[in-house]
């Protein structure tokens, strides 16, 4: 294989044992990641997870402290030789949580800026610029400031201006989190659009794992530094592999609950739930039931409990009812509306066999 045929056939992002340390602190802990051409990664998981630090040293503002990152085979930063290559020359471009529109510059001029550093000729900047616009629907805002224009005409303007020199790879650090909930259904499926038109490699940045299970072909779920688990969106949640993504991704969340060997079954609260074979080396171990897999009202022949109830949603025609059983917070799943008084004893019925099985420390045990 030449070495151009190993450039054709590298991935589009490669994340190599990558760490960054502030001090004693560890925000990015030994990530690797390969991304294909054309992927849409999201990045998610709860605050402080080390998702923007790993983002901003995509983007070459940040230089990792261990590891090293390749862009189609080239490698742009690493820790042990030293290579940082500028943000400027790698071929990506941010959108930044803020927008950071030039508030001097109308929108034509804040799409114009960066073709303009880049070396772009006058001709080839307006024909690029009224490309972007068109393609953004943002043609009628050309000759307005950004204090002019509501917040998701900026996040459209600071697309614009990210898109316009052609990047090879596009990152964006939580690009939706300052807009209402519409306009984030809506910019979502406009970033989805773009994507699909453009087929650029993009890496996202969300702590909304909605967003990250709609928009993504592949995951990557954060927890303190660590990958907890990366792959197609519908691979981690069909099968997660810790007990920290069954319970962050699924909405509503799974439901995890803790039991212990009696005999041939598992059973909580002296109720046996499931047979002990499907584990035979455990003693205890924690159950994860998705909430279709639990609803109200006891049923013979499968394993039931009480519960105290506490409250309940609609969803598409549906109740989404959630209930106590001492310390452990369950949600079910109920056909139409389902509403009881606060504090009041009802039954829940387990439906089916758990989803999977995880061990004491909260890894999968059963696939």
């Amino acid at each position: 294989m030449t070495a151009q045929d190993q450039i054709t056939t590298a991935p589009a992002i490669a994340i190599e044992h990558l760490t960054k340390r502030f001090g004693d602190n560890t925000a990015v802990d030994d990530v690797t990641i390969s991304v294909p051409p054309g992927s849409f990664l999201v990045l998610v998981g709860p605050s402080g997870c080390g998702k923007s630090t790993l983002l901003r040293m995509l983007a070459g503002l940040e230089p990792p402290t261990e590891g090293q990152i390749s862009f189609g085979g080239k490698v742009v930063s690493s820790g042990a030789s030293g290579v940082q290559i500028n943000a400027a020359a790698r071929n990506a471009g941010l959108v930044f949580q803020s927008y950071a529109l030039w508030p001097h510059k109308t929108v034509e001029g804040n799409i114009d800026w960066p073709l303009k550093v880049a070396g772009w000729s006058k001709q080839k900047r307006a024909e690029r610029i009224n490309e972007v616009l068109k393609f953004l629907d943002i043609e009628a805002l050309r000759e307005r400031y950004p204090a002019e224009i509501s917040g998701g005409q900026q996040q459209r303007v600071a697309i614009a201006r990210t898109i316009g020199p052609r990047p090879g790879i596009l990152l964006l650090d939580e690009p939706l989190s300052n807009l209402d909930a519409k306009l984030r259904v809506d910019m979502r499926s406009e970033l989805m659009r773009i994507h699909r038109d453009t087929k650029t490699t993009s890496v996202y940045v969300t702590h909304d794992q909605v967003e990250a299970m709609t928009m993504a072909t592949h995951v990557a779920v954060l927890r303190d530094g660590r990958v907890e688990q990366f792959g197609p969106p519908d691979e981690l949640l069909l099968k997660p592999q810790t007990t920290f993504v069954a319970t962050f991704l699924g909405t509503p969340a799974g439901n995890l609950v803790p039991v212990t060997r009696d005999g041939d079954a598992f059973g909580f609260n002296g109720i046996p739930l499931v047979a002990s074979a499907i584990a035979p080396d455990l003693d205890a171990a924690q159950l994860l039931y998705r909430a279709q897999d639990i609803t109200v009202g006891a049923q013979d022949g499968r394993p039931n409990v009480k519960a105290t109830y506490a409250e309940s949603a609609p969803i598409a025609g549906q109740s989404m009812v959630t209930c106590l059983i001492g310390d452990l917070r369950v949600t079910a799943i109920v056909d139409g509306f389902f509403r009881a008084e606060l504090g009041a004893e009802i039954d829940l019925c387990f439906l089916r066999d758990p989803d999977a099985i995880f061990d004491a420390h909260g890894r999968r045990v059963t696939q």
